[in-house]
């Protein structure tokens, strides 16, 4: 399906508590909140949970774990069955789309001990898996992937009585999937796993196992240290904030479109993830921020946008890594600011859903935007006003998509996205909810 997206007045509304819509679930803890629950002895409720095709994916998986769930509304309750109590599955687990997903169960798989083969879209196939396939080997996971290093991945098992091994691993890239991976494997190490990163990435996981009783610190901001696990995990009810990554399309849409005001409550703020905040501070986006303390110990708050000129900025190095999903829409904004900006230092990019590098270079020129591609980066030339008037196509990428629909709101003709049934992929409600704040798009 397309979308059809036109010129908009302004965007206005308040989303949040007693409003018209709250934010979706984070997906980055939808993720880790159903998998670690299975991971524990005893019931987990999770509320604020992300129904989208993703996390559906880590869901199916777990099922043919044998771990038992169930989804009312926004609540997701899970019964945990133990590090060493998930089954063996009949099939090869689909992972869908997923990377989150294919990364984080080799790592649950690897420390349960039980043979199970990981699989995934043709798009799945293509995301490099070596980054953790090594470090795994280094623990002594029997674990192997593809001729070309990708899914499927194939892990043997090993005997119950056989521990993992106690391992200091330095990573070669800043990624939280990576980290996780290696930290759910070390749960059944027989001594320490330490991890040491090039730059920081976001610790959800750290903040979760810790809830759950695991001992897990970090002595600097590059390094992470799991002890033995003494005791079963704990089994937690949790309420997980709004995904920042969600709330990052609308935040640019009312900072790009002239006369908006916008409130985003209940956002999580988790310092690992909020790059693209400080840097759109940083181009002179009126942004206030309300800080609300911290909810099962990730940090949240209220966000009210109003629509700003913008003005160019550089980005590279470890702020690449602290908004690494959201570069998409922030190329959306460097689309409208004055000057040149330019990013380097993301090759990252380029192992996305998408290129997302290419994706975008090719895909915002169609609307008008002088891109200019790096090897690591691109450099876009802002203007005041976009032509669009074009047909675009998100190349199978959620975020791509929703960007694309984002840049459209603003252009000076109608924007066709192609393909865009993919924001199922993390935001469901993307459509309803810009259209609850005025946004002229529809469905085709």
């Amino acid at each position: 399906m397309d979308l059809m997206v036109a010129s908009t007045q302004k965007l206005c509304g308040e989303l949040g508590n007693g409003a018209r819509f709250n934010l979706p679930g984070d997906k980055s803890l939808s993720h880790r909140a159903a998998l670690f629950s299975a991971l524990a002895l005893g019931h987990s409720n999770i509320r604020n949970f992300l129904d989208s095709g993703v996390t559906r994916a880590m869901l199916r998986a777990l099922t043919a774990l044998g771990v038992e769930w169930s989804l009312q509304g926004t609540t997701l309750k899970v019964q945990g069955q133990g590090l060493r109590g998930l089954c063996v599955p009949e099939e090869a687990l689909n992972c869908g789309n997923s990377a989150t997903t294919i990364r984080l169960l080799a790592g649950a798989l690897a420390a349960s001990g039980i043979p199970a083969v990981l699989d995934g879209s043709a798009g799945l196939r293509k995301r490099p898996m070596e980054r953790i396939v090594d470090p795994l080997r280094e623990m002594g996971v029997p674990i192997q992937p593809s001729e070309q290093g990708t899914a499927p991945l194939v892990l043997s098992g090993r005997p119950p009585e056989r521990a993992l091994l106690s391992s200091e691993l330095t990573l070669a890239q800043a990624s939280a999937q990576v980290k996780t991976c290696l930290l759910l494997a070390g749960l059944a190490a027989d001594g320490q796993t330490i991890l040491h990163e090039p730059a920081p990435s976001r610790d959800h996981s750290e903040r979760m196992l810790r809830a759950m009783g695991a001992n897990v610190h970090q002595p600097d901001a590059l390094t992470v240290i799991l002890e033995p696990l003494q005791r079963p995990l704990t089994a937690l009810d949790m309420d997980l904030p709004g995904d920042f990554s969600a709330a990052a399309f609308l935040m640019v849409a009312a900072l790009i479109t002239p006369g908006s005001e916008v409130c985003l409550n209940n956002v999580g703020l988790n310092p690992g993830r909020t790059g693209l905040l400080d840097t759109l501070l940083e181009m002179g986006a009126d942004i206030r921020t309300e800080t609300l303390g911290e909810q099962n110990g990730e940090p949240l708050g209220n966000l009210i946008i109003k629509h700003s000129p913008l003005h160019a900025v550089n980005v590279s190095g470890d702020r690449v890594v602290q908004m690494i999903d959201e570069f998409p829409v922030f190329a959306v904004a460097a689309a409208y600011a004055k000057g040149t900006t330019q990013v380097r230092d993301a090759q990252e990019l380029r192992y996305k859903e998408s290129d997302r590098i290419s994706a975008l270079a090719a895909q915002l020129d169609r609307l008008g935007v002088p891109v200019r591609e790096h090897p690591d980066g691109f450099s876009i030339e802002g203007a005041l006003q976009i032509p669009g008037g074009a047909s675009v196509d998100c190349a199978g990428d959620h975020r791509l998509a929703m960007s694309l629909v984002v840049a459209g709101l603003a252009t000076e003709q109608p924007v066709r996205v192609k393909n865009a049934e993919m924001i199922n992929e993390s935001f469901p409600e993307f459509t309803d909810v810009l259209q609850g704040m005025g946004g002229k798009v529809s469905w085709i």
